[in-house]
């Protein structure tokens, strides 16, 4: 899939994304739109995984640390086949497993998560397991920039690099808010790349929305040893004009008129994709 075919999908699945949350009256609007472009790459070029091989051994794991935006994540994998569109229409219903943080219910979800900074320890466990079975297969975890104020998160990095899990990933979506403010103001948590880098990783900084640079990051392996943060600069509720880095989006469901304004924003961006190779 091309670069172009690509953003397509994305215009795609934020519709799909922003239709799920509005129905379900509920959902994490702005930190969804700021990773699925992310999504979007992981699990059409780099996830080596498939709704046929989800069960398998060798399958390569990917565990969203940042569960809370679960939505986008649920939007990808019924576009990849994992289960039907349909099912997602009982998001948040009584009894649903489709629910506001991922459950091992839904097939092709590993890990429960939402309590942030669970998502990176777990994964320094699955890589190191990796190591140890002499398995090739590699572990994803994204996680939210907000979500480093947990010491969890910095205790796993010190472990990853001490075991030398250079078949860990970590992407950090970069969008540099929170639901109570920015990050620098709550907490700060820079400067970024000097502390991975101080704690052992090879880091790799990009636009999170750039399709080919978030594919270059993750596809190229790291050096012998050292585990990769790809630190993924975005947008908080990237592709709507009235939500991008407006914090009230963080957790906000928008009204029918809020909806059919992003879905006819997406539809233009649909458009303009579609006539620049027209």
């Amino acid at each position: 899939m091309t670069d172009h075919e690509l953003a397509l999908k994305a215009v795609a699945l934020r519709r799909r994304m922003l239709q799920l949350i509005h129905d379900a009256g509920a959902g994490h609007t702005g930190g969804g739109l700021s990773c699925l472009d992310i999504l979007t790459v992981l699990y059409h070029r780099v996830l080596r995984i498939s709704p046929e091989t989800c069960t398998d051994s060798g399958r390569d794991r990917y565990v969203q640390s940042k569960g809370h935006c679960v939505e986008a994540l649920y939007a990808v994998m019924s576009d990849r086949g994992y289960f039907p569109d349909a099912d997602l229409d009982t998001l948040c219903h009584y009894r649903s497993p489709y629910v506001g943080h991922p459950t091992r219910k839904i097939r092709g979800m590993e890990m429960n998560t939402g309590a942030l900074g669970h998502g990176l320890p777990i994964c320094v466990g699955m890589a190191l397991a990796a190591r140890m079975d002499g398995a090739d297969f590699r572990v994803f975890t994204l996680l939210g920039d907000g979500e480093l104020a947990e010491g969890s998160n910095w205790e796993a990095a010190m472990a990853a690099a001490h075991y030398r899990l250079d078949n860990l990933v970590a992407i950090l979506d970069h969008n540099a808010l929170q639901i109570t403010g920015s990050t620098r103001d709550v907490m700060s948590n820079e400067p970024l790349e000097e502390k991975w880098r101080a704690f052992g990783w090879e880091v790799r900084r990009v636009d999170g929305h750039d399709y080919a640079a978030l594919t270059a990051a993750l596809m190229t392996p790291p050096p012998a040893g050292k585990p990769l943060l790809v630190l993924a600069d975005t947008v908080k509720g990237k592709g709507v004009s009235f939500m991008e880095n407006v914090g009230k989006w963080h957790h906000g469901v928008p009204s029918d008129a809020e909806l059919a304004q992003a879905l006819a924003e997406l539809a233009a961006t649909e458009t303009r994709l579609k006539e620049a190779i027209a």
